[in-house]
């Protein structure tokens, strides 16, 4: 994350250049020509490539131990790339039921269009998945820990039965992140980021990234993306590449402050439950302590009082600010039912376990006590109101 496969200019920066440019000069009508053909290495364009953006791959690639990677304009960037590259007309998709609102979207509303056909399937749910992956399928989407509610699913046993059916598995890993928890070496065969998250992690650009094997990644999604137009930004890359030098530093931090806080509020009046990997009364706690080494920067909780009572929580907060973002340092809190998870209705909210009432709690960088604080003021909100 410092220093893996630094590339300097003749000026011998310390940090990283930011080559912010849309295109690229050739010597000559026949390097330019070369070039096209791929008989010459040059950059052409920064919708194909760039200095700065391949740092960014480089290194990600290295931290995640894949051999290859992509950067995209988005999180949904690389979930949505990841799925069309792959799949044609006719083809079958399984998903994880826990999926974020957009991906859920992707699987329920967009795939089918386009004549592939989709199953969800309850994450936990292993006959489910036997079921579900006896047929030839195209591709596995999943999440683990799920966005909102922390749900962990075993990676490796539906990585085997996937590949079974032909299928690759594609794991969205932006809860665990790449220091928690590494998809590739429990089976699956793709991982895909937010890079918004902790890899940027300050709030301030969007950005994706796509991992896997080099043969996938060059034949299948780089063509893709390219003929697509799903670039990242040179200077997303770059911020992102500042991100990623604090990237341990500051998720094992807010995991320290999750974990307090997840404790703290399940001891809260107000609060009915507090769900986080790494305690033993998560439902899959076990499971979470096979696959992930730590767990996770963040807390899914439930106040009483349904769904007044989590906005009078959200409302009474000072310093937890409201927002649909994760992985932060600072920390933000959101209410899925009418946020993040809204469009997938009450029906499916409830197979989910997306009560009303369920808060989700990015955990950030402040002091612990003053998070603590902020949270009971939130709890005492609830009991006032009833």
């Amino acid at each position: 994350m410092l220093h893996a496969r630094v590339e300097r200019t003749p000026y011998g920066e310390t940090s990283e250049a930011l080559f912010l440019t849309s295109g690229f000069v050739y010597d000559s009508a026949e390097q330019a020509a070369a070039t096209f053909t791929g008989d010459a290495e040059h950059y052409q364009y920064s919708r194909f490539g760039n200095p700065t953006v391949d740092a960014l791959q480089r290194r990600l690639a290295d931290l995640e131990g894949a051999e290859a990677c992509i950067a995209t304009s988005t999180g949904m960037g690389a979930v949505s790339s990841a799925l069309l590259s792959h799949v044609r007309a006719g083809d079958r998709v399984v998903a994880s039921r826990a999926l974020f609102g957009s991906c859920h979207w992707i699987i329920a509303d967009l795939l089918p269009r386009y004549g592939v056909t989709t199953v969800f399937v309850d994450g936990g749910d292993m006959e489910g998945w036997d079921k579900a992956l006896a047929e030839p399928t195209a591709a596995v989407l999943l999440e683990s820990p799920s966005n909102p509610m922390l749900d962990i699913v075993d990676i490796a046993a539906i990585s085997e039965r996937a590949h079974k059916a032909g299928a690759i598995v594609i794991v969205d890993n932006v809860f665990a992140t790449p220091v928690f928890q590494k998809p590739l070496e429990l089976g699956a065969d793709v991982v895909v980021y937010s890079c918004t998250k902790h890899i940027d992690g300050q709030g301030r650009v969007l950005g994706g990234a796509v991992l896997g094997r080099n043969d996938w990644i060059s034949e299948t999604l780089q063509p893709f993306t390219r003929n697509t137009g799903n670039a990242l930004s040179p200077f997303n890359a770059w911020v992102m590449l500042k991100g990623l030098e604090t990237l341990r530093l500051r998720v094992e931090a807010m995991a320290r402050n999750a974990a307090g806080v997840a404790d703290f509020l399940a001891e809260t009046p107000g609060i009915l439950t507090s769900r986080y990997p790494g305690r033993k009364d998560h439902p899959d706690y076990e499971l979470a302590q096979k696959q992930m080494t730590g767990g996770g920067t963040l807390v899914a909780f439930e106040t009483e009082g349904g769904q007044d009572g989590a906005f009078r929580f959200l409302n009474a907060l000072n310093i937890i600010s409201i927002s649909n973002n994760l992985g932060d340092s600072r920390s933000l809190a959101t209410h899925p039912a009418t946020t993040t998870h809204m469009k997938i209705g009450a029906e499916e909210r409830a197979r989910l376990g997306i009560s009303d009432g369920a808060i989700r709690l990015s955990v950030g960088l402040e002091d612990i006590s003053d998070l603590k604080d902020d949270l009971a003021r939130g709890a005492a909100a609830v009991r006032s109101g009833l």
